[in-house]
């Protein structure tokens, strides 16, 4: 016979107390959430206890919310459109010269200086700026070209005419501050315009010499 030695008795009492100790040991605990964890869960809490008072103080509930969300969205969109990015691009295509008109340049020439005799001066410089970028494009300086701006009819011009470069971009920055930018013409600004449209009457070809060599 072999010696086992006496039997094990262990009460239920000390099992359970065997038990709970075993379990306090932290190869059983590995997995509890770290402090990451423990803080996006509280966060998580917070807001949504956050977003149900703000539900609750909104005509509608969660609806309501929503609503304004939306509305609040909406606001922003429209602003930026007028004076954001968005609004800037849309001005270019805005602020033709022309806007479709088809008068030869004596006529709008005749229409700015009846604008000025009768103190609008706002009209004057509109009249005045079409009068000599119509003139660049009847004297074929520049082609005729839908769409263009005071400014490129400035830039342009600018090439074919350097001694009226600095007139003509003067013109162009008063046609567009008048016209879009809110500023009040006076006969002074009106003076600039036509000024600009004086430089550009007085271009002068250049003289090619026999056999069309300068």
């Amino acid at each position: 016979m072999s010696d086992t030695g006496p039997p094990i008795d262990v009460s239920g009492a000390d099992a359970a107390r065997a038990a709970r100790e075993e379990l306090t040991k932290g190869i059983y605990h590995r997995d509890e959430p770290g402090v990451v964890s423990r803080f996006l869960t509280w966060a998580q809490e917070h807001l949504v206890r956050l977003f149900g008072a703000i539900a609750a103080l909104s005509p509608g509930g969660w609806w309501g919310l929503l609503a304004l969300a939306a509305v609040i969205a909406l606001a922003v969109v429209v602003v930026r459109r007028r004076v954001g990015a968005l609004a800037r691009a849309r001005a270019r295509g805005d602020r033709t010269v022309f806007a479709g008109l088809s008068r030869s340049a004596a006529q709008h020439r005749a229409a700015a200086e009846e604008a000025a005799a009768r103190g609008d001066h706002e009209t004057a410089v509109r009249e005045g700026f079409r009068a000599l970028g119509r003139t660049l494009e009847e004297r074929t300086f520049l082609d005729e070209r839908p769409g263009r701006t005071a400014d490129e009819v400035a830039r342009e011009g600018a090439l074919v005419a350097p001694d009226a470069a600095a007139a003509l971009r003067t013109a162009a920055l008063v046609f567009d501050e008048v016209s879009y930018g809110g500023r009040v013409a006076t006969a002074q600004t009106y003076a600039l315009v036509r000024a600009a449209d004086d430089a550009v009457r007085a271009i002068r070809r250049p003289v090619l010499a026999q056999g069309g060599i300068p």
